[in-house]
């Protein structure tokens, strides 16, 4: 089962589930039961296992494209954007769109902003808002959030043991860094 921001996915073997219930059965019964089964149960919930990851971003104009929108269409200086998305302690929602990509909430409603008419390119590592959320692009892409900041923190490596570095449930803190600090990285 692969959950999903407001669904879950079921894989499975269709054969393999066939042979393993009755004959007058349909399988669509049988998952559904099964799942509901599931959904019953109390998650496990290793305390061990909640993360909380600390992640630099550069919120200067150069690696922050759309900060000056955020701040002007909310009404608010920059500084104050800055000081308001570094102020909470993010819940990673789920990954997708992209390896890697994080979807984290909720955002201070003070910098909520909508997305993007249309997609621009996104340079890998862009912070971003759309609406509540906010979130970072592991690789390079189209992308419609407004871009608030730039981390060099590598979100998503194919070649590593863990490829991606956050997982569903981890808490994310930002905080600010220069552009000499991003660059150094």
């Amino acid at each position: 089962m692969v959950p999903a921001y407001s669904s879950i996915n079921v894989y499975y073997d269709l054969l393999s589930v066939k042979r393993q219930i009755p004959k007058d059965k349909l399988v669509y019964d049988h998952l559904k039961e099964r799942v509901e089964q599931l959904l019953l149960q109390p998650l496990p919930r290793d305390e061990k296992e909640e993360r909380l990851i600390e992640i630099p971003v550069c919120y200067e104009p150069e690696f922050a494209t759309d900060i000056n929108y955020v701040a002007a269409i909310n009404k608010i200086p920059v500084e104050k954007v800055i000081a308001l998305h570094v102020s909470k302690i993010y819940r990673v929602y789920m990954l997708g769109f992209l390896p890697g990509f994080s979807y984290l909430g909720e955002v201070d409603e003070r910098i909520a902003t909508a997305r993007k008419p249309e997609p621009v390119t996104v340079a890998p590592g862009s912070v971003g808002i759309a609406g509540k959320q906010t979130g970072i692009y592991s690789l390079s892409s189209p992308g419609g959030w407004q871009i608030i900041g730039r981390t060099p923190v590598k979100l998503f490596d194919a070649y590593a043991d863990n490829p991606v570095l956050l997982r569903p449930g981890d808490k994310v803190r930002f905080f600010s860094i220069n552009r000499n600090e991003i660059k150094d990285n």
